[in-house]
């Protein structure tokens, strides 16, 4: 391996480790490169940045920002949580039980594992504590809801992964679909045997029929956005980015023209906030991208594929080491940073050992959304803590045996392919 390779990457870690944003971490790194490399010119830093920027298929993002921001401030969350209280929270543990439906249901619309562990668990946390939950519990519950998230479509990290991997969008979109479904119940079912067991308080109200048909009517234009936008990508109507903007125009059909909950201010507010976070996500994807392919030129792919291929004897050893090291790096490390990082390097091998690209994403991105919520580091286990006020160590004990569950659906995912490829094979 080159110097330059070398401090390259060291750079990188003592960013990391200093605490410096992964967007200055991985600016630094590729900085040390091109000024000890003297074959490489600075002036490779503005082209790859542009040609990172210029794809079509990145104007997703934004618009799918956008149209989360919409949804989330257009009066969904509560109608979809009354939704979800209709189906489960009658049962024993009901108020927990809604708090992962209702986050399976507001994944669908956010895209977002933050933003749906913000708008449910600023909904339900309240909730479950009046109704005599433990409060570490009830902020777990919300913490390991939000990462379904980014699981089911849309889906922002799965537009970034199939971008930097040269994977098919579409199809990892729809593969998130029965993953996500089948952790969402998984996490249900433990979550009922935790209720049972601790004897947690149960609703007083039976299931009423009425007072279903009520709810989902009022929750239906939210429910229906998720059907709009894959099917329209699979009827042909239109392709993945463009989804991104119809999600918009129905996001605004919808909170303005039906719900009108949104006001001309808030829509301005909604617009400010997502080309903010656009920005943020922009730099940081350019930036990776100029890292990748500083990590291709100096050919450390490929010492890292002859290290797994020495390790891994059969594509089923090579998924559990992906296993085994995505769950430590969800410990450590951002989200983002390991998409960015790790997806460039660790698809290729994936195919060497003959994997399906669509069923690596998948497998992938669910472990990176397992990542969000597991102890010390997770991203929505801090923002269930900040609405809770409960200390990390606290919510982080309550936590564990459902990332334990994600974990398991993990392992599943990872030898099942037909689980995330089926519904992309049967659209196709």
């Amino acid at each position: 391996m080159e110097l330059a390779a070398i401090f390259m990457l060291l750079t990188l870690v003592i960013m990391m480790v200093i605490g410096m944003p992964i967007t200055w971490s991985l600016g630094g790194a590729i900085i040390m490169a091109l000024m000890i490399d003297q074959d490489l010119s600075l002036a490779l830093i503005t082209q790859k940045m542009f040609s990172g920027c210029d794809n079509f298929s990145m104007l997703a993002l934004p618009a799918f920002f956008l149209a989360g921001d919409i949804m989330a401030k257009g009066g969904l969350s509560r109608r979809l949580v009354a939704f979800a209280d209709t189906l489960v929270g009658w049962i024993s543990g009901g108020i927990s039980l809604v708090s992962i439906v209702a986050c399976t249901f507001f994944a669908a619309i956010s895209g977002s594992s933050v933003a749906t562990t913000a708008a449910i668990g600023g909904l339900m946390y309240p909730e479950m504590v009046k109704r005599g939950y433990p409060k570490d519990y009830s902020a777990a519950v919300q913490a390991i809801g939000g990462t379904l998230g980014i699981v089911i479509p849309p889906s922002t990290v799965f537009v970034i992964y199939g971008n930097i991997t040269n994977t098919s969008v579409a199809k990892l979109l729809m593969a998130g679909v029965i993953p996500g479904v089948i952790c969402g119940i998984a996490l249900c079912v433990w979550a009922y045997i935790k209720a049972r067991r601790e004897n947690f308080p149960r609703s007083a109200e039976g299931f009423s029929f009425l007072r279903f048909l009520k709810s989902f009517k009022s929750a239906v234009w939210a429910l229906l956005m998720p059907i709009v936008i894959l099917g329209g990508i699979y009827a042909g109507i239109f392709t993945p980015t463009e989804s991104a903007v119809v999600a918009v125009f129905y996001g605004f059909f919808v909170c303005l023209g039906i719900y009108r909950e949104l006001s001309g201010k808030d829509t301005w507010e909604i617009i400010c906030q997502s080309s903010i976070t656009t920005a943020n996500i922009m730099f940081l994807v350019v930036t990776a991208q100029m890292f990748g392919y500083l990590l291709t030129y100096y050919r450390i792919p490929i010492y890292v594929t002859e290290a797994f291929m020495a390790i891994a004897s059969s594509p089923a050893v090579f998924m559990m080491l992906i296993v085994v090291l995505l769950t430590i790096c969800g410990m450590f490390i951002e989200v983002g940073a390991t998409n960015l990082i790790l997806g460039p390097i660790l698809a290729p091998i994936a195919i060497q050992f003959g994997i399906d690209p669509v069923h690596f994403g998948l497998v992938f991105v669910f472990l990176l959304a397992m990542g969000q919520a597991t102890p010390p580091f997770g991203t929505t286990l801090f923002v269930a803590c900040g609405i809770s006020k409960e200390p990390v160590a606290r919510v982080s004990r309550m936590i564990l045996p459902f990332v334990i569950v994600e974990l398991l659906c993990a392992i599943l995912f990872a030898y099942v392919p037909s689980l995330s490829t089926f519904l992309g094979e049967f659209m196709s």
